[in-house]
């Protein structure tokens, strides 16, 4: 079994006090013990110093559409649905080469900020364009961090009064088969997985009810999570007062999709009474302020909710809604974000470095395995280089890494005990190669797009 020993690094475990020098013993793919003071002498461990270095869990991202790394920088000044209507017959002409190259690159650069274990949300699935989901699933097997796939749907396009044209969504019957083969066929429920599958219809505007209630029964009766988006813009809002009488959350309420197997993307525009829903049945949020503030959604009540003991992770959303955002970036618009609304003591730094990190794996139903440095843990440990010349002048490593606008470097980053980025560097993959098949998958989806009449006009600018 390998033994890996950081030492002489400032720990910040999330659970329990900081450490300001100490190490952290690592026994195959568990933290064994932490604490103060110099590592025990272990024959033929690998020793890491980490003189000058801050030890956090790694970051959890708990929502992410990958396969829009292929249409960044499209429909720039777009509200939520108007860039949507933009993009869905864009999408509609991704296949698996492009998820694949997309994938890698999105999955890589959430490694090089800090990333061990992220979701994704797939919601369009083309007719005879490859195994998608496969495809993104062989992208997290390359860069080697922990993935957590959600297949998602759309079965209500706008024929039935959906927002979606009616060639990107698919049929009742359908999703749920392919659903279901999916969670068979991946879903890895052991405390060491690398790959879980939740179940996740889009959103309350391109989804019927019916398969809002199949997809939790099929859920809940495979023991996995259920994901969808909610709440992100006051256009859902009234989409779902004109559709079903009711608002967001209370339409999911009504649905079954409340609790604590339950987590959301964005939930920006709750009342008191949604607030005190989530805390109450334990259901998640996964908050992305870049994506929000490039669509003008809003800023959610991100202090409000933890105030009110709701669960809040963090997420970049989709590559396309928020261009080449790091994960490691988001704790510092997160924390921004809520004191431009509610003053400077509304988030610290401390509160951003948690809910990126236990509040993403209480998202993802995994806080006993990941998210705190703790032994027994899963050791997922990102190691933060926060002594450089110009960051010397701040004596906090915690206020270094949270409110810099430049990420520090990344010295390492473990994940399961294994290294996958050293000195800001990918060392599972080609760092380069996979750079550049995120741009070449760019390149075919706009070819392919441009073959259906959709590659530049008017519908991608917006």
């Amino acid at each position: 079994m390998s033994v890996v020993l950081m030492e002489n690094v400032h720990i910040a475990p999330v659970v329990g006090p900081e450490i300001p020098s100490g190490h952290i013993h690592v026994e195959g793919d568990r933290i064994v013990a932490l604490g103060p003071g110099p590592a025990p002498a272990v024959p033929g461990a690998t020793r890491i110093d980490g003189t000058g270095c801050l030890a956090t869990p790694g970051l959890v991202n708990t929502h992410h559409h990958l396969y829009q790394w292929a249409s960044q920088g499209l429909a720039q000044d777009a509200t939520l649905f108007e860039w949507l209507v933009a993009l869905y017959q864009v999408w509609a002409a991704m296949d698996a080469e492009v998820v694949k190259g997309a994938a890698g690159a999105g999955l890589g650069y959430l490694a090089l900020s800090g990333c061990s274990t992220s979701s994704d949300h797939h919601y369009v699935f083309p007719k005879g364009r490859g195994d998608l989901l496969a495809a993104e699933i062989e992208a997290a097997r390359d860069v080697g961090i922990r993935f957590h796939p959600a297949r998602g749907s759309m079965d209500r396009g706008a024929s039935q009064g959906g927002l979606p044209p009616d060639v990107v969504v698919e049929r009742l019957d359908d999703i749920l088969a392919a659903t279901a083969e999916a969670v068979d066929a991946y879903h890895d429920p052991s405390f060491s997985s690398k790959l879980r599958v939740a179940v996740a219809p889009c959103s309350p505007f391109s989804v019927s009810a019916d398969l809002m209630t199949e997809a939790a029964a099929l859920a809940r009766s495979k023991g996995v999570r259920l994901h969808t988006h909610l709440a992100e813009t006051l256009d859902e809002e009234e989409h779902c007062l004109a559709q079903v009488g009711l608002r967001p959350v209370d339409y999911m309420e009504e649905l079954g999709w409340l609790g604590p197997d339950v987590w959301f993307a964005h939930a920006i525009h709750l009342s008191d009474s949604d607030i005190d829903a989530f805390a109450r049945t334990g259901t998640g949020s996964a908050h992305c302020p870049s994506s929000n503030g490039r669509l003008g959604a809003g800023i959610a009540r991100v202090s409000e909710m933890l105030r009110r003991g709701a669960i809040v992770g963090l997420g970049v959303d989709g590559s396309a809604s928020a261009e080449l955002t790091s994960l490691s970036g988001e704790m510092r618009q997160a924390l921004l974000f809520q004191r431009a609304r509610y003053g400077p003591a509304a988030l610290t730094a401390r509160q951003a470095l948690e809910i990126a990190t236990l509040g993403g794996a209480r998202n993802l139903g995994r806080e006993e395995e990941i998210g705190s440095l703790e032994p027994g843990k899963l050791a997922d440990i990102a190691l933060w280089r926060t002594d450089g010349a110009f960051a010397s002048a701040v004596t906090d490593p915690v206020c270094t890494l949270v409110f810099g606008s430049r990420q520090p470097p990344l010295a390492r980053l473990l994940v399961g005990g294994e290294t996958v980025v050293e000195d800001d560097e990918l060392r599972t993959v080609a760092q380069d190669e996979l750079g550049r098949a995120g741009g070449e998958a760019h390149r075919r989806l706009m070819r392919l797009a441009g073959e259906r009449g959709f590659a530049a006009g008017k519908e991608v600018r917006s």
